[in-house]
């Protein structure tokens, strides 16, 4: 009686680690994949800002004029 005990596990090999996986220092190696992700985004971003552009000055405020390089170029309205 008593649910406890074996399970059936076929051997199987996966990348991922198994049927159960118990990675070793799967809070270690989240975190640098959360580093490498903040990185890459990071450096994404302030080559978006350097290149942005816009040839027709907007009718209303745009968020991303406060980071942009070349603002106060394309719209002279702005403070």
């Amino acid at each position: 009686m008593g649910g406890g005990g074996w399970f059936y596990v076929p051997k199987v090999w996966s990348p991922a680690g198994g049927w159960w996986p118990t990675p070793v220092a799967w809070k270690r190696n989240t975190a640098v994949c959360a580093f490498g992700i903040c990185v890459v985004s990071s450096m994404i971003f302030k080559v978006s800002a350097d290149k942005e552009r816009r040839p027709i000055a907007p009718y209303k405020h745009i968020p991303s004029q406060r980071w942009c390089k070349h603002a106060k170029e394309d719209d002279p309205s702005l403070p």
